[in-house]
């Protein structure tokens, strides 16, 4: 491979990498639940990086050679998430309890930018009318929240 082309790979993958962190950083919320900014923000953020990834290479190998080592690189990360628990929960995150026997724990709501409307909307959807009726609520790695409310029979009765 020409050392141009392989310029653009090595750049491509660490613009995937510094976006992948980028959003890392940002948090399990904004990742689960885009918005009209976040999907704007990603759309000019694209954008952005275009000619970083490759310089001044315009060329329709170019291009090739960087759709092809994103590609290539979402193929790798995956697996190399599977063989490693350490690289996982880096990248993922681990899931953060919000609500724990009815009490709130406001500190992880602030940590994981979550709003009191945004908890409750989650909460409504899952049958609860407030915080009190709620056992367990859970940010999950993917940005959904999981509720398990009081009322809700469990499955080893």
């Amino acid at each position: 491979m020409k050392p141009v082309l392989l310029d653009i790979a090595l750049r491509t993958a660490i613009i995937y990498c510094f976006i992948l962190v980028l959003l890392r950083v940002g948090g399990k919320r904004q990742i689960g639940q885009m918005t009209p900014l976040d999907l704007v923000l990603l759309l000019l953020i694209s954008n952005a990086v275009q000619n970083a990834m490759t310089g001044p290479d315009t060329s329709l190998i170019g291009g090739v050679v960087a759709a092809g080592t994103l590609l290539l690189v979402n193929v790798v990360l995956p697996r190399t998430m599977d063989r490693s628990r350490f690289f996982r929960s880096w990248l993922e995150g681990t899931p953060t309890i919000l609500i724990n026997q009815g009490l709130l724990l406001k500190d992880h709501l602030r940590r994981e930018n979550i709003n009191d409307d945004e908890l409750m909307q989650a909460l409504r959807a899952h049958g609860a009318a407030n915080i009190k009726d709620v056992r367990l609520a859970v940010l999950e790695r993917d940005g959904s929240i999981s509720v398990i409310n009081y009322h809700t029979p469990s499955q080893h009765s």
